[in-house]
């Protein structure tokens, strides 16, 4: 994955900034919504798979590569990644759409879905961080004692998370130091075997995205997510985990998994949390079996 991955990309205008895409093939739209620390070339390996059978569009959401940078010191909230997404599906005339998003672009995808379902044929989710499902960001204590009384494995997990990975980033970035930074939550999404093991090219795309990961983890938070919310998803959903994350993604997973009430899930193995790199096949032949069926 380099530039040359760059070479022919189309851009669509939505709510006011440019929008890097590439797209393949013909029939029902799928749309590739790529999560952080990451641009479109993270779907290299399901554009084509994807795309032998279905109109399959990936893009680089705002602020990612190539795509105009953060202004310095802004913040990245979600939401107006949303309306990206939906803008981007009624522009591109891909209404409805499958929509597959990965890590906080499953986030992107599922509230989507929520708002405007209309737009919405399926989702397939990656291990979105749904962390505002069972508490703020950052927590408030109270909510962490009753998502601690309810669910105290997924509480443990969420405060693990945060000391682990989230308190030190932060801290780190907010120090000038993006290098520790980026690499204390990396190290916490992916674990610290599958973080050392990242090819020299996804580590120069990760780099190429920390901006945005830095914007995204000083900003203001997830939006919240009510079970009310994620009950009245009626678009058929698949949720994918990995055999090798960490817990708290698994956790949250279940957490999703209990609330749709049109689901299924597999578990994708020999792989952490960027699952559609690690393994690839798995991905690709779980995400067609769900199109299809």
């Amino acid at each position: 994955m380099n530039d040359a991955a760059f070479d022919g990309l189309r851009t669509v205008a939505v709510n006011g900034v440019e929008l890097a895409y590439r797209e393949e093939g013909q029939g029902e739209p799928v749309v590739l919504v790529h999560g952080s620390a990451s641009d479109l070339r993270t779907w290299g390996l399901q554009l084509p798979a994807i795309g032998a059978r279905y109109r399959t569009v990936a893009y680089s959401r705002r602020y990612a590569r190539p795509n105009e940078a953060i202004p310095e010191g802004a913040d990245d909230p979600m939401l107006p990644h949303v309306d990206d997404l939906v803008a981007l599906v009624q522009r591109l005339d891909a209404a409805p759409a499958h929509l597959v998003g990965h890590s906080w672009g499953g986030f992107v995808c599922l509230l989507a879905a929520i708002r405007h379902p209309e737009l919405v044929r399926s989702l397939v989710l990656m291990e979105p961080p749904v962390l505002s499902l069972f508490v703020s960001t950052p927590p408030r204590p109270v909510e962490l004692l009753r998502t601690l009384f309810r669910r105290p494995r997924t509480a443990a997990a969420i405060v693990r998370f945060g000391i682990s990975a989230v308190g030190p980033a932060e801290k780190a970035y907010r120090l000038g130091d993006d290098e520790a930074g980026f690499e204390a939550f990396a190290r916490g999404v992916l674990g610290t075997e599958a973080f050392d093991r990242l090819s020299p090219e996804r580590r120069a795309q990760a780099w190429d995205n920390v901006a945005v990961d830095k914007a995204q983890l000083l900003g203001e938070g997830f939006p919240h997510l009510s079970d009310a919310e994620v009950r009245g998803v009626a678009a058929p959903t698949l949720l994918m985990h990995a055999e090798r994350s960490p817990q708290f993604l698994r956790l949250l997973t279940d957490g999703l998994e209990e609330l749709l009430p049109n689901v299924g899930r597999i578990e994708v193995p020999e792989a952490s949390h960027i699952m559609h790199e690690d393994n690839p096949r798995v991905v690709n032949e779980a995400i067609l079996a769900f199109l299809g069926g």
